[in-house]
Formats: structure tokens, sequence, C-alpha cells
């Protein structure tokens, strides 16, 4: 599937690929039809009607199959946004049992690295650029302030050992949604699940040559199913990228109200 499928919205989506899985049907159509007369009618019309069954059955699985891996991917990055939004949060809170300088410190870190995250790596993510040789400067310099700090009670000490939890779970959901970032469908499934499509539309209309509209009509229901099912799974394929994709929204909110913020919505 080409990069710029994905990109699309729902609607042009819907637009190119029903068309063209009905205009795959329609040469399928033709074709049987214009080959089926004398002995290849008889030989089509041998070919029994019980081959239909399987060949939907594994056109299913095959469609099922790739859509837990999509379904997955999916769940999996809305999980790591939270999280790092989770981590995030916490330690917007314990910064305040420091000192008004050092929590400010702490705030500003958080801050660019949210401004960084939302206007350079989402962009990388969705066209699939983003990698983890670049490690996230706010949060490694976050983490060498808390670490330099020197608490003086309890509350401080106990807050600390938080934040610097807190910044390695964030460490920890960033590389993971990156690394998900590169999932998607590869050409291989790809190409299994279109090439089964094809087996059944030409098995479909093989054996309702003789009968030129339950031929038309058969085929018309399972490009319908065809199509439908390869526009959930490619709106769905890569986990942010597209009209239907996890966003930056859950860490755009945990950025301080008190600052004001450049980040592109």
């Amino acid at each position: 599937m080409s990069h710029w499928l994905y990109n699309l919205p729902i609607w042009w989506m819907t637009v190119i690929v029903f068309p063209a899985t009905y205009c795959v049907a329609a040469l399928v159509y033709w074709v049987v039809t214009r080959l089926a007369v004398d002995e290849r009618a008889r030989a089509f019309k041998a070919l029994s009607p019980g081959m239909l069954p399987p060949l939907g059955i594994i056109f299913g699985l095959l469609v099922g199959f790739i859509a837990v891996q999509v379904w997955s991917d999916f769940d999996r990055a809305k999980l790591a946004v939270a999280s790092e939004a989770s981590a995030l949060r916490r330690i917007v809170l314990l910064a305040a049992a420091f000192s008004p300088e050092e929590e400010a410190q702490l705030r500003t870190l958080v801050r660019g690295h949210i401004e960084k995250c939302v206007s350079e790596e989402w962009p990388a993510m969705g066209e699939q650029r983003a990698t983890l040789t670049t490690p996230p400067a706010a949060l490694i310099e976050a983490l060498q302030r808390v670490l330099e700090l020197t608490p003086v009670n309890d509350g401080q000490r106990t807050a600390q050992r938080e934040i610097a939890a807190s910044l390695q779970s964030a460490l920890d959901a960033r590389r993971q949604r990156i690394v998900i970032s590169q999932s998607t469908v590869n050409s291989v499934k790809w190409a299994g699940l279109l090439l089964q499509a094809m087996c059944t539309l030409i098995a479909i209309a093989m054996v309702h040559s003789d009968n030129r509209l339950t031929c038309a009509i058969a085929l018309m229901l399972f490009a319908t199913g065809v199509a439908l099912s390869v526009l959930l799974i490619a709106s769905h394929n890569r986990p942010f990228t597209g009209h239907i994709s996890v966003g930056p929204e859950l860490l755009k909110q945990v950025i301080p109200s008190d600052v004001k913020t450049n980040a592109s919505p």
C-alpha cells in the first residue's frame, strides 16, 4: 500500500478503495463471461460450488490475522502515549516539592519535551522517520538535574525518587511509541490477502458463469466485503498516520497552564 493512501481522510480512502475493488470485480466478470463458451463453459461449470466456502474462510482468516496485528498496534500506541503523559504529569506535580526555581526549571524542561514531540516527533512518526538514535535532550537534562538536587527533608527525598522513576517511565514510553510507529502491514501480507480475494472472485465468477445476473450480484457482494476489509485495515494500519491515528493531545494536556507554549496544534 502506498504511503499517500494512508494519509487520506476516510472519505477519500473510501472513494478510492471501493471503486478500485469494483473495477477488479468487473474485470473478472468480463473475462470469465467472455471465456465461458463451448468447452470452457462446461469446464467452468464443472468447478464444484463447494470450493467457495473454503476460499471465503481462508480470506476471512487472513483478514482476521492482519486485523489482530493492526488493532494490537493501535492499542499499544494509545497505551504508550497515555503512559508517557501520566509520567510527565507526575513530574509536574511532584516538582512543587522543591524550590520555585527548581520547580520552574523542571516545568520548562517538560514543556520543551512536549513541544518537540508535537512539532517534530509526531510528524516524523507519521512518516515512519522517527528513530531512537537521538535521545530526548529535555528529559535527559531533567533527569540529570533531579539527580543533582540535594533534598532537605523526607518529602523532597521521596519526590526526588518519584520524579526520577517518572522520568524513566516517560523515556520508556517514548521508546515504545517510536518503535510502534515503525509497525505496518508489510507487502507480503497485503499481497497474500489481495491474491486470496482475487482467487475467490474468479471462483465465484466461474461457478456462476452460466447465469450472468447471479454472477454479477455474487461478485458485487463479495467485492464489497473485500473493499470494506481493505478499508478498515488500511485506515488503522499505521498508528500515527492518517485520519484515524493516535495524536499528541494527552501530552499537550500535561503542559502547565501557567506556562505558554508555541507548540503546533
